[in-house]
């Protein structure tokens, strides 16, 4: 049996065990019962499916768990034990989400090491841009992108005017060069990311995912402007115009490119004309699945190594030219990220 349908299976079983604890979640009468329903539920699932699941002892972890939530004095206080669970089993790419709030590992994010440009524009939520710089460069800035319709129908709803602004900027200019800066995504949902970069990444494997022996599992593709994965209703933009994926590429990353913000970044290894220009990315580089919990939480649950097109692995991904706190967002062509970039897209 190949390791994509055992990973299938797992992700199977999953699904018939969600089924039949939100069935039963119904009947709990007590604080108690709920909770040894949760995580019976979560440890159930780290135990099916979680990428290291080999390496710990799930019957003395169980064990553990319980003794500490005997003192839990109702449902929403033992989930503070989440955190304690996933720090033990090194999950730090995982989290229980309930009611709005998020019980697992805190990113440290060492504030110092970011500029007051970056800082600013960071706070400020920025989204989508596409535009062109000095009449010659296409720049897109793609900060993270987070919804929770992950229909084909939404996907499309949502990358479609990204892509569009894209390819009206290729077809009204004649451009030398285009940057993708990445140093604001914090991760989100991958497709309609990829799905916006089409043009750039054309008909290719973009990204794929590796099992705890760094086997390959399955790979994604970009065919068309669909993005497959195997699904029988796939994402999709439809695209217009021709690929421009043999341009010169400079992709911008930094400290807090992270999870689907890297996928994206990966997306480019291997691609010609291309470089990496910034700061090495924060190193969240696994595939998640989201598992559904009692009680309407979810658990985001890292479930494989996150992969280039050709296979490799990048804990974190880091730059071929370093460039670190000389941000400009006001004045872009006075950042120095895009100086390098613009001294690359002029080398013959």
């Amino acid at each position: 049996m190949d390791q994509s349908t055992i990973m299938n299976k797992l992700l199977g079983l999953i699904c018939v065990f969600c089924v039949t604890i939100n069935i039963n979640a119904q009947r709990i009468k007590t604080s108690k019962d709920s909770t040894k329903v949760f995580y019976d539920k979560v440890f159930k699932s780290l135990e099916v499916a979680y990428l290291h699941k080999k390496d710990f002892d799930w019957k003395k972890l169980k064990a553990e768990t319980f003794k500490n939530l005997e003192t839990a004095k109702d449902f929403k206080s033992s989930l503070r034990e989440v955190k304690v669970l996933l720090d033990k089993i090194e999950a730090d790419h995982s989290k229980v989400m309930y009611q709005g709030k998020n019980y697992g590992s805190a990113v440290d994010v060492q504030w110092e090491n970011f500029s007051d440009a970056w800082m600013r524009k960071f706070k400020a939520k920025p989204e989508f841009e596409a535009k062109v710089l000095d009449e010659k460069y296409g720049y897109i800035l793609m900060p993270n992108i987070s919804f929770d319709d992950f229909s084909s129908e939404n996907v499309h709803k949502i990358a479609q005017p990204l892509y569009d602004k894209i390819a009206e900027l290729k077809t009204d200019n004649k451009l030398e060069g285009w940057i993708v800066d990445l140093r604001l995504n914090t991760g989100g949902n991958l497709a309609p990311m990829l799905l916006a970069l089409y043009d750039l990444l054309g008909d290719n494997v973009v990204w794929g995912a590796l099992d705890g022996d760094k086997k390959l599992i399955n790979s994604t593709k970009l065919n068309k402007g669909v993005y497959d994965q195997g699904e029988k209703k796939p994402s999709y933009i439809k695209p217009s115009g021709e690929l421009i994926n043999k341009s010169k590429v400079a992709v911008i990353i930094g400290g807090l490119t992270a999870s689907s913000g890297e996928v994206t970044a990966l997306a480019f290894k291997g691609r010609a004309n291309t470089i990496f220009i910034g700061e090495k990315t924060l190193g969240k580089t696994t595939s998640n699945m989201v598992v559904s919990l009692p009680f309407d939480a979810r658990m985001p649950l890292s479930i494989g190594y996150d992969c280039d097109r050709n296979g490799n692995y990048y804990k974190q991904i880091i730059p071929d030219i370093t460039v670190s706190k000389q941000d400009n967002f006001d004045d872009l062509l006075q950042d120095k990220n895009i100086q390098e970039a613009i001294l690359f897209f002029n080398k013959k």
